[in-house]
């Protein structure tokens, strides 16, 4: 089979570069050794917000009584728990299926290797094999939890977040290790279950990504969850015993025993590069991903990679973004739009949410960058007070001398919905004066993006 351009893998990358190859006019097939739609829809993003969804409804009706309904028992059916996100991600799946096939993008499910620089092997679960051809191929088969040489995982005491999104049966403990997106979503989600839980990190902060104040506030909101936290804590070692498992960890205060019945490893992800015949093609790779240049065209010119596999930020959102720049480079050549790594939004799904863009204040400092600031607390807001959702704020970092944007961070309600407008922002050059005299609707959260650029320009007065 000849095909113009041939996708391997199906993810946030793969099908929406299948789907804007075909929308030029290509001939497209897709490669897919699992289900569609990747690790996002069917392991990751999709089934964890069906998850925390179920944590969100826990959390309200724990505090119904605040708002004068009461409720006289819940008791949470963790298989159901389960069950509801899984269909959930089977449904999105099926979406992605649907989007494939209306396009008239072929679907060749197993396992691709590269033989040639225009041609792929597709091994089948039975052991059929199938050779398929193309002028281009993309890479694009994600990545899967990263393991600690000293914590390998065996899906039953020490898991990664498949078996976390997965299993049936909730355990009674459990310790995460790493407090980043996937670490901080689940803690919260066990922990909405009546799992007790404790955080370690082994960096002096929570979601270490993120600005010194986010993580303060997630700080306290989990500390107000009652789920324990260890910073600048080190695994030494884990061992099973009495069918627990038994952490060794250096921790400041020197070294800490902790017994918990269960491990859930959440320090990264490994980009699935491996059995694809890049060693046969002399592909580079470094540091375990692909190299490629600003058009995402390995030193194979015919061989492309985006998503997970390369050296770029690990959101489905890039990787849906470099798929549309690498398609749009092969049809439109330079005049192809590049995408933007320095306006991306991120975001973490935790009661309150964490959502960020730009610059962190460290960051800012670190590049000797002048800058004001303009911060704006939930506790003001007549909408988040309404809600019972007064923890967090917004604050925007502006440059000093231009008062152009330069970085957004959001703790609180909605804040992973609230984020779009100041990457917008920021993208667009829109200074402190605009936001503030872009009238806000009222009472919204919107507004504290309002308040916070009057608050930063009140700072200037005060210069």
């Amino acid at each position: 089979m000849k095909y113009d351009l041939i996708v391997i893998g199906s993810g946030p990358a793969g099908y929406v570069a299948a789907l804007r190859g075909a929308q030029c006019g290509m001939k497209v097939a897709v490669v897919e050794r699992e289900a569609l739609g990747g690790v996002c829809l069917n392991f990751g993003c999709i089934p964890t917000k069906a998850l925390l969804q179920s944590a969100h409804v826990c959390d309200a009706i724990r505090h119904a009584a605040e708002f004068g309904v009461v409720v006289e028992s819940a008791t949470v059916n963790f298989p159901r728990v389960i069950e509801r996100s899984r269909e959930v991600a089977a449904s999105m799946s099926k979406g992605v299926q649907f989007l494939l096939n209306k396009a008239r993008v072929e679907i060749v499910y197993g396992e691709a290797k590269l033989v040639a620089p225009h041609k792929i092997i597709v091994t089948q679960e039975e052991g059929k094999t199938e050779e398929l051809e193309a002028q281009r191929i993309i890479i694009a088969t994600g990545a899967r939890s990263r393991e600690l040489p000293n914590l390998p995982i065996d899906g039953k005491y020490v898991i990664g977040y498949r078996e976390a999104l997965t299993q049936t049966e909730r355990p009674s403990s459990i310790a995460v290790i790493g407090s980043g997106a996937i670490g901080a979503e689940l803690a919260l989600f066990y922990n909405a279950m009546g799992a007790e839980v404790v955080v370690i990190e082994a960096l002096p902060r929570l979601v270490p990504l993120e600005d010194d104040e986010v993580s303060n506030a997630i700080g306290r909101a989990f500390r107000k969850a009652k789920i324990k936290t260890m910073l600048s804590a080190k695994l030494v070692s884990c061992n099973i015993v009495d069918d627990t498992c038994a952490l060794s960890l250096e921790t400041s205060k020197g070294n800490e025993e902790l017994r918990v019945q269960q491990v859930l490893s959440a320090v990264g992800i490994q980009a699935n590069i491996e059995n694809l015949g890049l060693e046969s093609l002399g592909i580079e790779t470094e540091r375990g991903r692909i190299k490629v240049d600003a058009h995402y065209q390995t030193n194979v010119p015919s061989v492309y990679a985006i998503g997970d596999v390369i050296p770029t930020i690990a959101l489905a959102h890039v990787a849906s973004a470099e798929a549309l720049a690498c398609v749009n480079y092969m049809v439109e050549g330079e005049k192809a739009t590049p995408v933007n790594y320095n306006v991306v939004p991120a975001c973490t799904y935790t009661t309150p949410e964490i959502a960020s863009v730009g610059l962190r204040e460290r960051q800012a400092k670190e590049q000797e960058i002048d800058y004001i600031v303009g911060n704006f607390p939930f506790t003001a807001s007549g909408k988040a007070t309404a809600m019972g959702a007064r923890d967090g704020f917004v604050k925007l970092l502006f440059e000093a001398h231009t008062h152009q944007l330069i970085g957004a961070h959001i703790v609180g309600a909605s804040a992973t919905e609230m984020i779009a407008e100041l990457a917008l922002a920021i993208q667009t050059g829109v200074t402190a004066e605009t936001l503030h005299h872009t009238i806000h609707p009222h009472p919204t959260l919107s507004e504290a993006v309002m308040e916070a650029a009057a608050q930063a320009l009140a700072e200037c007065v005060h210069l």
